[in-house]
């Protein structure tokens, strides 16, 4: 980020290397911006994106050849290609069988990148992709066996056009991917695809960060959302923040390998809140009753995840776990316990998918005033949940509370996206149009 950037990499007692501020910056204010060193749409968006800029359009030009890859005009086309080119034919000879995991399609960019770009580029200005941390010594068997996987994949899938490393170098990029990668995500937190931004990696963890990562195309943008003073330490969150300590020092651990010491871990000052009991009961559920339900959400909540990538499954289904679970949790848990909140956030997106827009309305309603709550004051989960009530209520005629909800996401974006984010229009416009 060099000089007169306003940030500066450091050793950061106990963390290892870090990024600090050497300006002051005010909520809202845009700390740097960093665009993706190699990044890949995901196939589920194929079509509505840009291949080559994540621009989103209606008529985009497909790729001639494999008809599967879209672009805004020829330039974005001639410049995606010494990417697109790594897929095009393998898709055409593959067809149905073709179907490497989309950090296998991320890692086949890279090292055609790093074959082609042996300058330090724009995207590491602090850091570079080599330096990123692997901690290979820390991988398990099943993480090991993984990466076994993918290794076979990228040759299987990519020999053709791909000069690769040996093993151990793929061992370690992989590893590094795993721990560095960055997911893209819209304004409404759904999947756009995968990337690498060297000097975002720099940022230490936090679970009260004072910075967000936001996108817009494929460079990563990062905004103050505390005030930060020169010679702070700036602090990104790797994790989704709804949950308590417990659960969120064993996602960090298992990871990212560290243990977190952030004042949210050592006060557990949210954690109380998040595992509202339910009030009202004639008798109070023990302590052990309480171990039991806590253990059956976190084992409900992976079996969902997992039910979501069975092939044959159905949303019908997929509902009626979230629903059962929820009657069953709602025994003891209070409708603001996160683990309630976060099947009821599952159950959402399930009616958002079936178009069931008044069984999602029903869901949002119950999860938003929540959400605010358990989450930091600027958060992209609350701002997407006011998103998506807002449009929901436009989408079934309420104009008023369509256009309130609208209002509260603005609030939350116009600091982490910035007032002149592309999304930002487009709400604004939304809301013109219900005058």
């Amino acid at each position: 980020l060099g000089q007169g950037s306003g940030t500066e990499r450091f050793v950061s007692p106990g963390k290892g290397r870090g990024l600090r501020a050497t300006k002051h910056f005010k909520v809202g204010d845009l700390v740097f911006a960093c665009p993706a060193y190699a990044y890949v749409l995901t196939v589920n968006e194929r079509g509505g994106h840009c291949e080559c800029c994540f621009t989103r359009e209606e008529g985009l030009s497909k790729c001639g050849k494999c008809k599967q890859a879209y672009y805004c005009n020829v330039e974005c086309q001639r410049g995606d290609w010494p990417m697109h080119k790594l897929e095009c034919s393998a898709m055409c000879s593959y067809g149905e069988n073709w179907c490497p995991s989309e950090t296998v399609r991320l890692v086949a960019r890279i090292i055609v990148k790093q074959k082609c770009q042996t300058e330090r580029t724009p995207s590491e200005r602090v850091l570079t992709l080599r330096e990123l941390e692997a901690h290979l010594d820390k991988l398990d068997n099943e993480k090991n066996e993984m990466n076994d996987t993918d290794i076979a994949a990228l040759h299987h899938f990519y020999s053709r056009h791909l000069d690769s490393p040996d093993n151990a170098a793929l061992t370690e990029l992989f590893a590094q991917v795993n721990c560095n990668g960055f997911t893209i995500e819209d304004e409404e937190l759904s999947h756009l695809g995968s990337a690498v931004f060297p000097d975002v990696a720099l940022m230490n963890h936090s679970c009260s960060p004072n910075v967000i990562v936001t996108y817009k195309g494929t460079v990563a943008e990062v905004r103050a959302v505390q005030d930060i003073s020169p010679g702070e330490e700036i602090f990104n969150s790797y994790i989704d923040l709804l949950y308590p300590t417990e659960d969120r020092i064993e996602r960090l651990r298992d990871s990212y390998f560290f243990n977190c010491d952030c004042k949210e871990c050592t006060y557990k000052s949210k954690d109380k809140a998040k595992m509202e009991i339910r009030q009202k009961l004639s008798t109070p559920p023990e302590e052990e009753e309480i171990k039991q339900m806590v253990m059956y959400a976190r084992n409900v909540i992976e079996e969902f995840r997992r039910a979501k990538h069975y092939k044959n499954i159905l949303h019908c289904e997929l509902l009626e776990i979230c629903e059962l679970s929820l009657e069953k949790m709602g025994s003891v848990f209070a409708e603001t316990n996160v683990y309630m909140l976060h099947m009821m956030y599952q159950a959402m997106g399930v009616c958002l998918y079936m178009q069931d827009w008044d069984g999602a309305m029903k869901y949002g309603e119950k999860i938003i005033q929540p959400y605010s709550v358990h989450y930091p004051p600027y958060s992209l989960n609350v701002a997407s949940m006011y998103l998506k009530l807002g449009r929901l209520y436009l989408g079934l005629e309420k104009r008023t509370r369509g256009v309130k909800a609208l209002k509260k996401a603005l609030a939350i974006m116009e600091v982490a996206h910035g007032k002149d984010h592309p999304y930002i229009t487009e709400i604004k416009k939304e809301m013109e149009e219900q005058k």
